[in-house]
């Protein structure tokens, strides 16, 4: 599959690239797609919820009522959960919610999300590009010479390009990644993946390394 590529000012340049079939190409296995995204959302998770069980509760150990002849339930400690102020039945403990996945299908997930974005034509070659200072204006027109300014949008970078993260850090529809750190989440999460020439190649170059 060829793709033309751009430029910043969302011109032609006349070039055209071919994405690698055993890349963008494959068929796409949404099973290792959800175990790469569980995984992604699973250590998103802080896990540190936790609520007081009855036998930490501060409180008075006394029975609160004769056993027999209240005509209700009989009860025991004012901490049970029955009671507003208890402590909670079975409630939650700090944890992780990490867990490990093969390499391999971390692997076929991303293939696969990115087979799925060539299959959508939803990615848009540019070429390399930087900014000379900060400027969310200059990376805004830059999207809109694209035509992703309304899309939730992924920029691809060959690596961290401080003043293009700094551009885009404001735009909430957008995220700037490079290419050894992108992950499934962030290619499905998003409706134009934008890569540029060295991050494509930086992308294949990769997968060639990890499959050796």
């Amino acid at each position: 599959m060829k793709l033309a590529v751009y430029n910043i000012k969302g011109e032609d340049t006349g070039k055209q690239v071919e994405l690698d079939a055993s890349i963008f190409g494959i068929e796409p296995n949404d099973h290792a797609i959800y175990l790469a995204v569980k995984q992604y959302l699973a250590n998103q998770r802080q896990g540190t919820h936790k609520s007081k069980e009855r036998a930490e509760i501060t409180g008075s150990t006394r029975k609160i009522k004769r056993q027999k002849g209240t005509g209700t339930a009989r009860a025991g400690s004012i901490k049970s959960p029955v009671f507003r102020g208890g402590g909670r039945a079975f409630g939650p403990t700090p944890r992780d919610y990490s867990f490990k996945l093969n390499k391999k299908v971390k692997r076929l997930a991303r293939q696969s999300a990115l087979a799925y974005k060539a299959k959508e034509n939803a990615i848009v070659v540019v070429e390399d590009f930087s900014f000379e200072a900060p400027k969310t204006k200059d990376f805004v027109v830059f999207e809109q010479n694209i035509k992703t300014a309304d899309l939730k949008s992924v920029v691809v970078m060959p690596e961290t390009n401080k003043n293009v993260v700094l551009s885009a850090r404001n735009l909430a529809k957008t995220e700037v990644a490079t290419a050894d750190s992108l992950n499934t989440y962030q290619i499905l999460n998003s409706k134009s993946l934008v890569v540029t020439e060295s991050a494509l190649a930086a992308i294949e170059k990769t997968f060639k390394a990890e499959e050796a």
